[in-house]
């Protein structure tokens, strides 16, 4: 069983014996497949080197499904099937922007066989794969479609509800089809100009889904109302809170959470954490508050034993939830609690996963 320095380790290598920190808390435990976020976490806590189980000796006892590597197997079916979506979305806007028809069929078979597996989605820890940032809208269509459908299931939302509400968080930006890409992809502020074309996309949107038979006016009103705000500060009618429909209300969170989340042209995404509180702050009176509080509820409810790395580069494990500071919970780093409701001045800056 071979001593492989963790500069060397490889995502999908199988661990041969646990992995201790050196206040001899077990990191890692013997067996784990390591993936690349694992492999971050072993170089964030300083280990040099780990046991790994040969490839041979490993595949002869547990198969080798169990065990290639990244680059030879199969993704997991989550995986696989986003892909597919990504594949079909990016499809879709070629066909919005060319003024064909959508294969709404096709829309929602394909987003039926991704929402079978949802339970591997992880909205604080989900990061895609080899994502390229002029490939953000379609990302993010994805994102807060699959955040929506799980938002709306945790309020309570009936069932026959989650597809369509799935179809209005997928769909939600379909006007961006029409937006000049230069516009869409520019690295510096825009101009008053150009924001006002970028505006443009929640009428264009609406346009592209109005007449379509398979789709509820939830869906419709979802691309037309998603930056309306429930003061009227929004666009592009400044309608109130009692003029949103409940979709555009749950696919807006969704959309904010996702945009400050997720990294853009012109900035670095932020912390989930960061993202959550600021959410709650500064959108008061923006977005609905009873949908905000369900998101941070259950987002972090699930957060004790979870590795993260604060603002000031340390890396501790979640251990202590206050439910009436959510976003800010009890973190041990090396042996030191450190209250992020009482210190202040720092925040979670990264979700590192689950030991």
């Amino acid at each position: 069983m071979p001593t492989v320095a963790v500069t060397q380790v490889r995502t999908g290598e199988k661990l041969g014996d646990n992995v201790t920190t050196k206040l001899g808390n077990t990191l890692f435990h013997k067996g784990k497949i390591l993936t690349d976020r694992d492999i971050e976490v072993l170089k964030a806590f300083l280990i040099s080197s780990v046991y790994i189980e040969s490839r041979s000796s490993a595949e002869a006892e547990v198969g080798t499904e169990e065990v290639k590597t990244a680059e030879g197997s199969a993704p997991p079916p989550f995986l696989a099937e986003y892909q597919n979506m990504l594949t079909l979305l990016k499809r879709l806007f070629h066909l919005a922007n060319g003024g064909q028809p959508l294969p709404i069929f096709d829309i929602r078979t394909r987003l039926e066989a991704l929402i079978q597996h949802i339970d591997a989605y992880k909205v604080l820890t989900f990061v895609p794969k080899n994502s390229l940032l002029q490939d953000f809208v379609y990302h993010n269509s994805i994102m807060v479609s699959l955040t929506s459908y799980l938002l709306a299931k945790w309020h309570g939302l009936p069932q026959k509800d989650l597809m369509q509400i799935a179809l209005a968080g997928l769909l939600h930006d379909i006007g961006m089809a029409k937006v000049d890409y230069a516009i869409v992809e520019k690295k510096n502020k825009l101009t008053v100009q150009e924001m006002d074309e970028v505006k443009q996309h929640t009428l264009m949107g609406y346009q592209i889904l109005k007449n379509i038979t398979a789709i509820n006016d939830g869906v419709k009103l979802s691309a037309l109302q998603h930056h309306e705000r429930e003061d009227g500060s929004g666009y592009p009618l400044a309608v109130k809170g009692d003029k949103i429909h409940i979709y555009a209300k749950i696919v807006m969170i969704a959309d904010i959470y996702h945009a400050m989340t997720s990294d853009r042209f012109y900035r670095t995404g932020q912390s989930p954490y960061l993202a959550l509180e600021q959410l709650f702050t500064e959108s008061f009176g923006k977005v609905d508050p009873t949908l905000v509080q369900v998101l941070i509820n259950k987002l972090t409810q699930i957060s004790n034993g979870t590795l993260v790395k604060l603002s000031d580069d340390r890396i501790g494990e979640i251990v202590f939830s206050d439910r009436s500071n959510p976003t800010r919970p009890w973190v041990n780093v090396n042996g030191q609690i450190v209250n992020l409701a009482v210190d202040r001045r720092l925040w979670i800056q990264d979700v590192l996963g689950v030991i």
